[in-house]
């Protein structure tokens, strides 16, 4: 039980005082959990999202399986899919509101199996097919040597300066480290609303003065450009579970405003840019827009939102996340190049395929093997 589920004190006992500049929240009734289906959409949108970057709103490798420049070939599509980049953003706040819900009440081990049952089995999978298309058309993906592959299963390839099988892997280091900083700073103490908060808060100096210090080790340990995503999503579950005040409505705010700069400087550039062009106020947009969305689940405004398929689209998001983009350029090039389909029938179909894909991922590798991960010793105590 947590510490905000105890029971408050008897009437005898002496008021508790506050801690800090933060309000005692033991004595607040949590609001009851329930699973909250709109986040699962709002998942797989994000995913669908930075899918479309990677098929129709960027150059390189997919260009070679267009055999064309996806800004040729789809000129309107190619406006939007541009910015199907923030559905990194998205996720990472996404996952600040997740990892703090299914943290709380838990230990540190609890967090570990959980973390590497949800991680590992599919992504393993993934490099495996990845790895497979590569060497059936190594021109879109080029397979690595076998050293260079067995990092890759560690998830460490990035710092480990070793080249990913998976584009995506880079978001994956993100996360993890993530994972460290709260599992180091909050979990192993206990999940409560006061550690919660003064972790936000400590978190967000330490990354505007990491930009001050502004040195490769201290930019990868705080994460500086990142944070300010998973900071928003902790306050925002602290909202849901708690209530909004001042000081949390103050940490959404002060991390939505660092966060739009962060996307503004890392997406867009002045001057020409080729087939595709960012505006900097629509990249703010998209920023506010997700910061709305994941506040109105945090209010209960979705709370009709409870379609039965969102807890599907959930199950699908993250195996679909690992394999759309090589793998699905290998199917862009077969379906388009070799078969002759259109371009928007080719990219319907390799959506498609690659949820489908997504599935047997889910059904027969995450299914059987995450809950027996889960299930692993915890070890001595």
């Amino acid at each position: 039980m947590s510490a905000t589920d105890q029971a408050p004190p008897p009437a005898s006992a002496p008021a508790s005082r506050p801690h800090f500049f933060l309000p005692d929240r033991t004595a607040v009734r949590p609001r009851a959990e329930s699973r909250l289906r709109a986040l699962d959409g709002l998942r797989l949108l994000a995913a669908l999202m930075v899918c479309c970057y990677h098929y129709a709103g960027k150059n390189g490798e997919v260009a070679q399986s267009w055999h064309q420049s996806p800004g040729v070939k789809f000129p309107t599509l190619s406006q939007f899919a541009t910015y199907g980049s923030l559905g990194v953003q998205f996720f990472f706040l996404i996952s600040g509101f997740v990892i703090c819900m299914s943290s709380w009440g838990k230990g540190v081990g609890h967090f570990f199996r959980s973390r590497v049952a949800r991680l590992y089995p599919a992504y393993w999978a993934a490099i495996v097919l990845v790895t497979a298309a590569g060497l059936l058309l190594p021109v879109v993906s080029a397979p690595l040597r076998s050293d260079e592959l067995l990092v890759n299963l560690t998830m460490l390839q990035q710092p480990m300066g070793v080249p990913r099988v998976l584009g995506v892997d880079w978001t994956l280091w993100v996360e993890v480290r993530f994972y460290a900083l709260f599992a180091l700073c909050v979990v192993w103490r206990g999940v409560t609303y006061r550690r919660v908060v003064l972790f936000c808060c400590l978190w967000t100096l330490a990354g505007v003065f990491a930009r001050v210090a502004d040195h490769p080790l201290t930019d990868e340990l705080v994460m500086r450009d990142h944070a300010p995503y998973f900071i928003g999503g902790l306050a925002l579950y602290l909202i849901h579970r708690f209530g909004g005040d001042l000081l949390l409505w103050g940490i959404v705010v002060m991390s939505f405003l660092l966060g739009q700069r962060y996307s503004v400087t890392a997406l867009w550039h002045p001057g020409p840019q080729g087939d595709f062009h960012r505006s900097p106020y629509v990249i703010q947009l998209i920023v506010l827009v997700a910061f709305v969305a994941v506040a109105a689940v945090a209010l209960g405004w979705t709370s009709r939102a409870n379609w039965r398929w969102l807890t599907v689209a959930g199950a699908l998001t993250y195996p679909f996340y690992l394999i759309h983009e090589h793998l699905g350029w290998f199917f862009i090039r077969v379906l388009h190049r070799e078969f002759g389909l259109g371009p928007w029938l080719t990219f319907a179909a390799t959506v498609l395929a690659m949820l489908g894909i997504a599935w047997l991922l889910h059904r027969f590798v995450e299914k059987p093997f995450g809950p027996r991960l889960r299930r692993a010793p915890a070890g001595r105590k």
